[in-house]
């Protein structure tokens, strides 16, 4: 895995799930834009409670920013058309916080 930035928005509503030894960590999707007119999607999973928190406070069609490991995947379409895809562990989350950036104190 190498280690990256992407910038996008939350594509549905990210979900907390619990997994083995009930650890919990989230799930979202992040659509980005890729180096072609079409959109990149990331699937995000985040196990630091700070990520996951972050996460959790963001809707669908929401910016963010993650950093953390990812993965280059393809996949292929109904078509046959071969699309790009990531898969991230997300370590930090940056989102803008809307309400106090339009009123800052």
């Amino acid at each position: 895995m190498i280690e990256g930035l992407v910038a996008g928005s939350i594509w549905g509503e990210p979900e907390q799930r619990a997994g083995k030894n009930n650890s919990l960590f989230v799930l979202a999707k992040v659509r980005a834009q890729g180096t072609q007119p079409e959109l990149v999607i990331v699937n995000v999973i985040a196990f630091d409670h700070a990520a996951c928190q972050a996460l959790l406070e963001r809707h669908d069609g929401d910016a963010v920013s993650l950093s953390g490991s990812l993965l280059p995947k393809v996949w292929i379409d109904k078509q046959g058309v071969s699309r790009a895809a990531l898969d991230m562990i997300a370590s930090r989350v940056l989102a803008l916080d809307v309400s106090s950036a339009a009123h800052p104190d």
